[in-house]
């Protein structure tokens, strides 16, 4: 028995294992440390503290690279000091300590040290001594070649018996992610204070499962990740961890599929003679192959007596909206009906013009044996808003649509049977539930749309307990989209090009799109653009749609009718300026990201995006699908400032190369930092996995579901797996798990 494996070995009490999990590091450790982990890391437990893993580590014989340090965070380097000397202050007396540090590779970052603590400093770090040194990042001199500089670090010393190269320890050292007033010693400090009194522990996954698989023991994985002897123990400690983490929320998803087909549902068949059969004999287009065979998914989910729970996605102008829609009309003709969720007006708005119109006659309902199709909206008149809601309680309204404000009390209907949610990311887990719970008689049918194409293991984590159903085959009428780079500062004269090409489209009687970050105003600007500008230098604001649209008419657009749009506008403003570009009385529309999904006017044929490095991949790839739509080639334009060989100008190239959207959102996935993937951004606590890469460890997701469906068949309520059903309730008592409602 190795020296981990009694810290591992399986008690039959649960109670046990999660009352020392459980326990309060108020109770484990000195106050002031649990404090600090409490109030720097959001840590409150002896469980929470041995899942914050390293970030990463580093060989005390061979130093940390200082290549990937960003302005203002809080790192750690592990370094060599090289040089210490003292500097005059400039404008008093006295003198500063500016340490020189150099990493592996021979790049340096320079220590300040000021006051008192500059002549402790000067005591300790001299010559030769090799160290962790943790605080945050600031940079000087240019910025191709920026000088780092950490002010005040804290630091922690290796014993200067290990400096030699024979005797320097190879053993990995960890590297906490930290925060200001906690550094990574510490915390490794904490969690050493906490491995030593632990005790056994109760695996949650059984032994048979861990043989099969090869896995350590929870007990000697926890060690190891935190105290390594070698990184084959890092990468085995690693392998356990992140099989937990997928094992764990595979469960819980599949868990949730399974109570799903235990609510009741009005079921909803496709009759023959209906409203479905009359759209389908007027549309101008025949379906695609797959949005054909989505079709026969969805209805074939419609007709149970449990409610379906789909999650449609595909490229942008796949045709989601008639596969959506035919949905709804097939549960209007079963006598029910169907919601449109919609996370802006301008969209609600754009859906409710586009389905009135697919409709035809058939949305004027009455004689012509169609139904009425409804608006609803935070911000209608009094007497449009009674209307609404009238027609939507007493069943007129077949088919509504609408924003957050369907989720109000007071919003009631008929016999609600569908709910449609569009872009299911911008909406909370209490908010769909609150629309759920308005069909009487139990749930509705649910289907979520996404116009962000998902990879597969994404998906498979995301939306686990969502059925799957993808649109890959653009509709025939569908031109290709040609978008380039335009480097304006390297070369002004492209941007010169990009009016004149928009002039030139204008000049074919077309029309145009520009696209910026923000209004105008700073203070209190819209929020809903995830800015992934690099800190690689610092930023001018990024350009706002008043600026640019003031710009644009005085200039190089000098003539052609713009107009402005943005989420500040009036609704009733955005509508007519919707409408007037819609009809065609507008030429070039400067807006913000409200144009980002659902917008469609087949006569924009071209789409410049200003500050295009300031949008994430995914984001990019969704507004240039708004031209392109009507037939007409499509043009995208990504002006930028950013040079060649940057990361945020290769995000753009890879946007440029290719139309792929699951290729592209890939790409932004492994992109972006940690996190935002499945983290805060998504449901305001943090996130759950600590180790699963969701990209890099598709197998693991794999064989981690296949096991969770195989346990869950012959256990649903896991009555035989104590410690498996322990790792879930802690993570939905912990509210964790809020996040896998969203992406």
């Amino acid at each position: 028995m190795s020296e981990h494996s009694a810290m591992a070995s399986s008690s039959s009490d649960e109670g046990g294992r999660r009352s020392r999990f459980d326990e309060p590091l108020a109770k484990a450790l000195d106050p002031k440390t649990a404090k600090l982990l409490h109030s720097v890391l959001g840590l409150e437990t002896v469980g929470d503290l041995l899942r914050h893993y390293p970030r990463r580590y580093a060989e005390r014989g061979e130093l940390t690279s200082l290549d990937m340090l960003e302005v203002d965070e809080h790192v750690t380097v592990v370094g060599e000091v090289t040089r210490a000397m003292r500097k005059p202050m400039r404008n008093r007396g006295g003198t500063w300590l500016e340490v020189e540090v150099v990493d592996g590779t021979g790049k340096k970052i320079y220590l300040s040290f000021f006051g008192k603590g500059s002549h402790v400093a000067e005591s300790r770090l001299k010559p030769g001594r090799r160290g962790m040194f943790a605080g945050k990042v600031g940079a000087f001199g240019s910025r191709a070649t920026p000088r780092w500089q950490l002010t005040h670090p804290e630091f922690e010393l290796f014993d200067e018996s290990e400096t030699s190269a024979e005797e320097f320890s190879t053993a990995p050292v960890p590297i906490y992610p930290a925060g200001k007033d906690l550094t990574p010693w510490a915390i490794r400090r904490a969690i050493g204070i906490v491995l030593d009194t632990l005790g056994p522990l109760d695996d949650p996954l059984p032994a048979d499962l861990r043989a099969r698989h090869g896995l350590a023991d929870l007990g000697d994985a926890l060690v190891a990740i935190h105290r390594p002897k070698d990184f084959g123990e890092v990468h085995r400690a690693r392998d356990r961890l992140k099989f937990d983490e997928a094992f764990v929320l595979q469960a819980v998803l599949l868990q949730r599929r399974q109570a799903a087909t235990a609510w009741p549902a009005k079921p909803r068949p496709r009759g023959s003679g209906g409203m479905l059969d009359d759209f389908d004999a007027r549309l101008p287009f025949a379906l695609t192959e797959g949005q054909a065979a989505v079709g026969e998914e969805i209805a074939a989910d419609l007709a149970l007596p449990h409610p379906m729970h789909r999650l449609l996605q595909g490229e942008v102008g796949a045709g989601k909206t008639v596969v959506a829609l035919r949905a709804m009309l097939q549960v209007v003709d079963a006598g029910g009906q169907a919601v449109l969720l919609a996370p802006t007006e301008v969209l609600a708005q754009q859906h409710h013009r586009s389905i009135t119109a697919m409709l035809g006659d058939l949305a004027a309902g009455g004689m012509f044996g169609g139904t009425a199709v409804t608006l609803l909206t935070g911000s209608m008149g009094a007497a449009a808003r009674r209307a609404a809601l009238l027609d939507a309680a007493s069943g007129t309204a077949g088919v509504v649509v609408g924003t957050h404000a369907l989720l109000q009390e007071h919003v009631q209907f008929a016999d609600l049977g569908l709910v449609v949610v569009d872009e299911q990311h911008r909406f909370g887990v209490e908010q769909r539930d609150a629309l759920r719970e308005k069909a009487g008689g139990g749930r509705p049918h649910v289907l979520v749309m996404t116009a962000t194409p998902i990879p597969r293991t994404v998906a498979m984590t995301v939306f686990g307990d969502l059925e799957v159903s993808t649109l890959s085959q653009l509709p025939s009428g569908r031109a290709p989209i040609t978008t380039h780079v335009v480097p304006a500062a390297e070369k002004p004269h492209f941007l010169e090009r990009t009016w004149q090409r928009v002039r030139e489209e204008v000049g074919l009687g077309r029309q145009a799109y520009i696209v910026c970050p923000r209004i105008g105003d700073l203070e209190g600007d819209e929020g809903d653009l995830a800015s992934v500008a690099s800190s690689e230098e610092e930023r001018r604001p990024p350009l706002a749609v008043l600026e640019v649209a003031e710009m644009l008419a005085e200039g190089p657009l000098h003539g052609l009718r713009l107009e402005v749009l943005h989420g500040k506008l009036p609704p009733e403003e955005k509508d007519a300026v919707m409408r007037a570009f819609t009809r065609g009385e507008v030429d070039v529309l400067v807006a913000t990201t409200v144009i980002e999904v659902g917008v469609d006017v087949p006569n924009s044929s071209a789409m410049i995006i200003m500050d295009a490095d300031r949008f994430g991949v995914s984001q990019l790839h969704q507004l240039r699908g708004r031209v392109g739509r009507g037939g007409l080639p499509g043009l995208c334009l990504l002006v930028s400032e950013f040079p060649e060989g940057t990361p945020a100008r290769a995000r753009l190239d890879a946007v440029a190369s290719t139309l792929d959207g699951f290729e592209l959102s890939r790409v932004d996935l492994e992109q972006r930092r940690e996190g935002d993937v499945l983290g805060a951004a998504q449901s305001g606590k943090r996130s759950s996995l600590k180790m699963l890469q969701l990209l890099r460890d598709e197998d693991v997701i794999e064989t981690a579901r296949a096991e969770a469906a195989a346990f869950l068949e012959k256990d649903p309520a896991l009555t035989s797996h104590e410690g498996l059903r322990a790792e879930i309730a802690r993570l939905l008592a912990d509210e964790k798990a809020t996040y896998l409602e969203k992406t």
